[in-house]
């Protein structure tokens, strides 16, 4: 739930600088997702996000966090979140999810995708395209909230439309949630995708915060696997993981880790975006 410790805010500068570590971010996104295919091991993927990590002369925020061993998170099938990259094999059809960061300069970025390698089943698609759906809903509803509370408000509405107009049930994973990120890449105040009472922290600019839905197709209760890091559904079903690095400004809101700031998301949704320059 929303604690009470205390939120760091950016001053433009340092926000500036977060979108120069999205960007970086942006690049691993677009080379994962030119480089997977079945055949790969998700090592091989890893090298390819370092590669970019390298060229850029940034660092990994995920390298060492922790312990955590890659640069990566790479996510398959059934897996929700954490996965650990080494030799699973990629094959056609599998649900691949990439958690991906980056520092420059001290300040982070942070951002997942999920794709389907190869033709998916209508009831991947479903879930890809409804995580997705949901993390820009969560973004936008910053623009026009008051409280943080309206990112959960707006995802949860998202899934139960999905319900009504494309047949499928799926669930929302509430043990993990988005997040602060700046100066670290896990800061107050939790970003939950889910529905509370409380409203949560006042938006206010400076807020720099990372919208990250998990839905699974089928319970969302899940388990840690015993190196500690992948969680996994407890149905066995598959999971999808969406989330960009968003800046709350004094005129609107910035998405960071997109390369077009989120202009045409957010513009299909009613909500323009202000870059800081």
């Amino acid at each position: 739930m929303f604690g009470r410790e205390k939120i760091e805010y950016k001053t433009p500068d340092q926000v500036r600088t977060m979108r120069r570590a999205g960007l970086v971010v942006a690049d691993i996104h677009a080379a994962l997702r030119e480089a997977v295919a079945p055949g790969m091991t998700t090592a091989d993927l890893d090298a390819v996000s370092a590669d970019v990590i390298a060229r850029a002369g940034a660092r990994s925020n995920f390298l060492g966090y922790h312990g955590y061993p890659a640069t990566v998170c790479i996510s398959v099938n059934e897996v929700i979140v954490h996965g650990i990259p080494g030799d699973r094999v990629i094959a056609e059809g599998d649900l691949v999810s990439f958690d991906c960061g980056a520092i420059v300069d001290g300040w982070h970025g942070d951002a997942a995708f999920s794709l389907v390698v190869g033709t998916p089943s209508e009831a991947d698609r479903a879930l890809v395209e409804v995580t997705e759906e949901a993390m820009w809903a969560g973004i936008a509803a910053l623009a026009t909230g008051e409280r943080l509370g309206v990112v959960g408000d707006a995802v949860e509405t998202v899934v139960e439309r999905a319900t009504v107009e494309r047949g499928v049930t799926l669930g929302i994973v509430q043990e993990y949630v988005g997040h602060g990120i700046g100066s670290a890449m896990h800061q107050p105040p939790e970003v939950l995708n889910y529905r509370t009472r409380e409203r949560g922290p006042r938006l206010r600019p400076g807020m720099c915060l990372a919208v990250e839905p998990m839905l699974t197709a089928g319970s969302p209760e899940s388990k840690v696997l015993e190196d500690d890091w992948t969680v996994v559904t407890l149905d066995g079903s598959r999971a999808a993981h969406f989330e960009h690095t968003v800046a709350v400004g004094e005129r609107g809101i910035w998405v960071l880790t997109a390369p077009d700031g989120g202009a045409e998301q957010l513009a299909a949704r009613g909500v323009t975006v202000v870059p800081l320059g």
